[in-house]
């Protein structure tokens, strides 16, 4: 964890801050979606470049390491896949993404809409990051993982740099979880000032195996949501943090994740992916309660999905 600190979550956050949007904060009364009068503030980073928060990791690796001539490479389950190519494609550097068939035809989409050079591979994560590392090993291009890389978290972190200077006073913040880097780089940069909760799908619980493990271990890989939050184990750099700085985790099933789209659309108008929703399914679903006077802060990470059509 030494390596991922304020001091340098402040120093990537000035480095990549004229290639990334300072996304908007919507604070709201909990009764808006009858959870009482606690205060709730959705930090929208569905609406950053690529179209969630990966952008600011994918540009702290390009930005922060020697990119060689023949580019980068990334596995994804999608959204990263879209911040790499969003990244390199913005700085002018080659790139070729990894994913699996289950990641969503908007992601694919965007992938190539960033001129990418696509490779579809396997059915899970694993199988993209199995065939990305063969690529590398073969052309030398520079890996940029999703999750577990000092740079990738440090990018990922200034989400909560950000966040804190748009609202100061959070008593909580409720993170989804896929492989731990957008949870690791908010933790750190808390540093337990704030109480910092994370989110899985049920059937994707990569966390909180580990953390009843004591280690990274390998976990089930399914769910509405796999195509963001299901890596096949939590990153080691994650789970570090997490272990010193995550308060709990909560495990939140597939119909609260849909639950969640649908009340983000009918209340505030937004349009998130089924991981971009995970953070809010535990606040509605009452699996994790806040207190009457609590502000609570939810990141509402990702919305790269097909148009839903939410009107009744």
């Amino acid at each position: 964890m030494s390596e991922i600190t304020r001091a340098r979550i402040a120093a990537t956050e000035k480095l990549i801050r004229p290639h990334i949007r300072r996304t908007p904060v919507i604070e709201t009364d909990g009764t808006d979606f009858d959870l009482g009068a606690s205060s709730i503030c959705f930090k929208l980073e569905l609406m950053q470049h690529s179209g969630s928060f990966k952008a600011r990791g994918a540009l702290a690796n390009l930005l922060m390491r020697d990119v060689p001539p023949v580019g980068v490479a990334a596995a994804s389950g999608g959204n990263h896949g879209v911040a790499v190519a969003y990244a390199a494609n913005r700085l002018g550097v080659p790139a070729t993404i990894f994913v699996p068939s289950i990641a969503s035809p908007a992601k694919i989409a965007r992938i190539r809409d960033y001129r990418a050079e696509l490779v579809v591979v396997g059915e899970r994560y694993a199988d993209a990051l199995e065939a990305s590392e063969t690529f590398v090993a073969r052309s030398g291009a520079m890996a940029v993982h999703a999750f577990d890389q000092t740079e990738t978290l440090l990018g990922q972190g200034t989400v909560a740099c950000e966040l804190e200077a748009q609202v100061a006073s959070l008593d909580t913040i409720l993170v989804a979880v896929g492989g731990g880097g957008l949870i690791g780089g908010i933790a750190a940069w808390y540093d337990r000032k704030v109480r910092v909760v994370a989110v899985e799908p049920e059937a994707s619980p990569t966390m909180y195996r580990a953390l009843a493990a004591g280690r990274p271990v390998d976990a089930e890989a399914g769910g509405i949501a796999a195509d963001s939050l299901a890596p096949r184990r939590i990153g080691e750099l994650g789970f570090l943090i997490a272990r010193d700085c995550v308060d709990r985790v909560v495990l939140v099933s597939d119909d609260a994740i849909r639950t969640a789209q649908r009340a983000l659309w009918d209340v505030i108008r937004v349009v998130a992916e089924p991981g971009g929703a995970a953070a809010f399914a535990a606040l509605l679903s009452g699996c994790y309660r806040p207190e009457t006077s609590e502000r609570v802060g939810v990141v509402v990470c990702g919305g790269n999905t097909v148009a839903v059509d939410f009107e009744r």
